[in-house]
């Protein structure tokens, strides 16, 4: 379901996350943090890459960067605009990634659509492919006090979490909370934003 709903949208999601990135300095910082941490580590993927933007700005930051995402419409989008760079089609429920082998993994709104109940399984792959020390930086739709909620995203339903419940289930997955960022909605943006950096104990 949520895979032909990015299908449906690839060409106009492309265009509208093109220069989304470049609004926010908070989250540069969060993925300015993340790459520091994760450079000479290993291979890093970006779960849920879309169109590729983030895998590009990864490269270009210098790692070894590749992405991962569940539509194919959008793994052909980041194919031809970055042909440098690997995209594979793939669930993050299941990678066809071998155990201990990344150095980090970006799961940048990837996980929004996820139904709470298969989130545990997520993180559960993330410790299974991040070799020891490996570092996770994971952006959300926070609740801003709410209880876990959803709502009516452009694509498909999405959630917004406590980072306070999704750090727990990742310490429940192996993955220590080393930091989070909070931050006001932008201009156009609805809700409040989170991120949380985690290495895998």
């Amino acid at each position: 379901m949520t895979a032909a709903a990015y299908d449906a949208m690839a060409v106009r999601y492309a265009e509208f996350a093109r220069d989304v990135w470049d609004a926010s300095p908070m989250d540069n910082a969060a993925l300015a943090a993340f790459v520091d941490h994760v450079r000479g580590a290993g291979p890093v993927a970006d779960l849920g890459c879309g169109p590729g933007y983030l895998t590009a700005h990864l490269r270009d930051a210098g790692l070894d960067a590749f992405g991962v995402d569940l539509s194919p419409a959008m793994i052909e989008i980041a194919r031809a605009n970055q042909p440098g760079l690997r995209f594979e089609v793939g669930s993050m429920a299941a990678l066809d990634i071998p155990d201990a082998s990344l150095g980090g993994i970006l799961s940048w709104y990837s996980m929004i659509h996820t139904p709470p109940e298969e989130v545990p399984g997520y993180f559960a792959e993330f410790t299974r492919t991040l070799a020891s020390g490996g570092h996770v930086l994971l952006g959300c739709f926070e609740s801003d006090g709410e209880p876990l909620t959803v709502f009516d995203h452009a694509v498909t339903p999405a959630y917004r979490w406590p980072l306070d419940e999704l750090a727990a289930l990742a310490r429940d997955a192996g993955l220590t909370e080393l930091g989070r960022v909070y931050r006001v909605p932008g201009e156009n943006e609805r809700f409040r934003r989170g991120a949380l950096l985690l290495r895998k104990s």
